[in-house]
C-alpha cells in the first residue's frame, strides 16, 4: 500500500465539556507526522471522547488543536476527510451478523462510491474490482491479517473472530482509504501479554508507513512516541501540579459528552 503523507497533531488547552462535566481538559500535545500516540487512561476518563475531536468527530468546547495543517473545530469536515477510525465502540462497531469478506467487500465499494475522480469514473467494471481487490489485499497485508488462518477464511463471521483478529480487520478497513490519521480505540482491552505486544506491533508498522496514529489504552507502550494522559493526576504529573486545585474533573462527563455532543 502506498505510505501516505501523516498528519502531524498539535493541541494547546484541548478540552471537551458535557453537561456534566469535562470529559477531558488541558490537554496539550505535539505530534510529528507519522508518529504513534497513545492516549492514555482508565475507561471514563475521557480517552475517547479526545480520539473522537482530534480525528474531527467531536467538537471541542475549549482551547483549539491542528491536525494536519487544518484547525479544530473550524476546520472538522477537513480532518475527517484525511482520517479513518479503526475500532470505536459505539461509533463505527463491526457487525457480527457479516462475514469478514462482506465487511471488506462493502468498505472497497464505499471508497470507489466516495473517490469522484474522473479517472476513477471511467475506469470499466473489470478495472474497478481488479483495483478493489488489490486495495483488500494490501490493506490486508498492512493490518498483518491472514484469512487462510480464520476458522472459515475470508466466510468467518465477525462474531467468530478472536479480539486480535477483529482489530486486526477493523484496523485494515481503516486504512482502505489509505488515511493520513488513523484512530483506534481500545487498543489493549481483552488481550494477553503477547497479543498486546502484537497489537502494538502492528500500530508501530502503520506509523512507520506514515500515517499517524492515535491509540487509546490503559497503559502507553514503550512503543509509542508520545503518550498523552486524560486523567487529572497525569495532566498535573505533566504540569508539576500536586493535583490539589482547580476545577475537579467529572469522570460521568466523558460518557455524558461522548452521548451528546455533535459528532459525524
Amino acid at each position: 500500500m502506498d505510505s501516505p503523507h501523516g498528519a502531524g497533531v498539535t493541541a494547546e488547552d484541548f478540552g471537551l465539556k458535557g453537561p456534566r462535566g469535562w470529559a477531558f481538559r488541558n490537554v496539550r500535545l505535539e505530534a510529528a507526522p507519522g508518529s504513534l500516540v497513545a492516549i492514555e487512561g482508565p475507561s471514563g476518563s475521557g480517552r475517547t471522547c479526545l480520539l473522537l475531536a482530534l480525528t474531527g468527530r467531536m467538537k471541542p468546547t475549549e482551547g483549539h488543536a491542528e491536525v494536519g495543517g487544518e484547525r479544530l473545530p473550524r476546520r472538522m469536515a477537513a480532518v475527517r476527510r484525511f482520517s479513518a477510525l479503526g475500532p470505536v465502540p459505539g461509533v463505527n462497531d463491526l457487525d457480527p451478523a457479516l462475514t469478514v469478506a462482506e465487511h471488506l467487500r462493502e468498505r472497497a465499494l464505499l471508497q470507489h462510491r466516495f473517490d469522484g475522480s474522473l479517472r476513477a469514473l471511467l475506469r470499466t467494471p473489470a478495472e474497478r474490482r481488479t483495483r478493489a481487490r488489490a486495495t483488500v489485499d494490501e490493506a490486508l497485508k498492512a493490518a498483518r491479517l491472514d484469512l487462510a488462518t480464520l476458522p472459515k477464511g475470508e466466510r468467518t463471521y465477525v462474531r467468530d473472530l478472536e479480539r486480535l483478529e477483529a482489530l486486526r480487520l477493523s484496523v485494515a478497513l481503516g486504512l482502505m482509504g489509505r488515511p493520513r490519521l488513523l484512530g483506534v480505540d481500545d487498543t489493549d482491552l481483552k488481550l494477553s501479554d503477547v497479543e498486546r505486544a502484537e497489537a502494538w506491533a502492528l500500530l508501530r508498522s502503520t506509523a512507520d508507513a506514515g500515517t499517524t496514529v492515535l491509540a487509546v489504552c490503559s497503559q502507553a507502550p514503550e512503543e509509542a512516541d508520545l503518550a498523552v494522559g486524560t486523567t487529572r493526576e497525569q495532566q498535573d504529573q505533566r504540569d508539576g501540579k500536586d493535583g490539589q486545585d482547580g476545577d475537579e474533573k467529572d469522570e460521568e462527563g466523558a460518557g455524558d459528552a461522548f452521548a451528546t455532543t455533535g459528532r459525524a
